[in-house]
């Protein structure tokens, strides 16, 4: 494997301007430059970049804890976090945790032994341990998305969960349905209430209220959204709207019924959340909440980037705008 001393030699010039060359530490001419780089390609010549980190104290890479990365707002996003640190020179390592706390305290511990620069958390729910064992590591810039709290020691980027359901609701309303049904989230998860509160916003314009038995608990999951789609399809008395908390479980309730012969929308109406690439693609296209997963990924890099560069800033909360976004699986309820 060529070295440094093997590039310089090559290129005619000393170790410090091979350095200065591809550090950009300092202005080299053009001949040398020219030279080492032709150097650089002829030997195959790669870096060592532990061995550099440790000298100015920077890895160029971040690390990302993601809930779930086959969920296809995860996903998302995830994207828009890569395209943008690619773009700024660095590099990501992804972390799947499955929300399980070993998962999470483990990759912790390893991102931090790699020296990331930063660190990114994506999840709907920091419980308390992992959220004492975050502030252990303040000491590296780190940013949470997706998160309904605020922070003493991250940036938070908060989705406006409870905005996005209110509009979800009042769009179902304006369609003229009265009879709503919910497939949310796990219960016990901070996202999942703030969607439920922001659909008893929407009722109570109306003097209206959310039934507990219209609520069936899912996980953001399409199996869940098949399941609850079933035991609503069930009821004595069908419910005209369903609102799904994310884009899978509506796509889970939208085969449901289309194996149980209703029509949608022209029997049941069925609403999704986050806007996901697949809701364009679903019989028939899912109106759902856009939730602006690329600006989300990249804002986050944009702040963790700012607190990398001066640590002293102090964190702040940052919370996006979800947004209509109305295709074929609403219509007005048949009278």
């Amino acid at each position: 494997m060529a070295t440094i001393k093997d590039v310089a030699a090559r290129a005619g010039v000393s170790i410090s301007t091979v350095s200065h060359v591809l550090n950009h530490t300092r202005r080299v001419s053009e001949e040398a430059t020219r030279n080492v780089l032709e150097a650089v390609s002829a030997l195959n010549y790669a870096p060592n970049s532990v061995a550099r980190s440790l000298k100015v104290n920077r890895t160029r890479t971040l690390g990302l804890l993601v809930t779930a990365s086959t969920n296809p707002f995860f996903a998302e996003v995830v994207k828009g976090v890569e395209d943008y640190a690619f773009s700024q020179g660095y590099s990501l390592i992804l972390c799947n945790t499955e929300n399980q706390f070993e998962r999470q305290r483990h990759y912790l511990r390893m991102l931090m032994e790699k020296r990331v620069d930063g660190l990114l958390v994506m999840c709907t729910d920091l419980d308390e341990a992992i959220q004492e064992l975050m502030r252990s590591y303040q000491h590296v810039p780190q940013v949470v998305m997706d998160w309904g709290g605020s922070s003493d020691f991250a940036n938070v980027i908060n989705d406006n969960a409870r905005n996005g359901a209110y509009l979800a609701a009042r769009y179902l309303l304006q369609m003229g349905h009265r009879h709503i049904a919910c497939i949310s989230g796990q219960l016990h998860k901070a996202t999942t209430q703030l969607r439920l509160d922001g659909v008893r916003d929407a009722l109570a314009e109306l003097d209206l209220s959310l039934a507990d038995d219209l609520i069936f608990e899912g996980d953001y999951e399409s199996q869940s959204g098949f399941d609850a789609m079933q035991q609503i399809l069930a009821l004595p008395q069908r419910p005209t709207a369903v609102f799904a908390f994310d884009d899978p479980m509506a796509m889970g309730a939208l085969c449901a019924a289309h194996l149980a012969g209703v029509k949608v929308p022209d029997d049941l109406s069925i609403m999704g959340y986050d806007d996901t690439e697949l809701a364009r693609f679903t019989s028939p296209p899912l109106t759902t909440i856009n939730h602006p997963k690329a600006e989300l990924g990249k804002t986050a890099v944009e702040l963790l980037m700012a607190r990398i560069r001066n640590k002293e800033l102090a964190t702040e909360s940052l919370t996006v705008k979800p947004e209509l976004v109305v295709r074929q699986s609403v219509a007005a309820p048949r009278r």
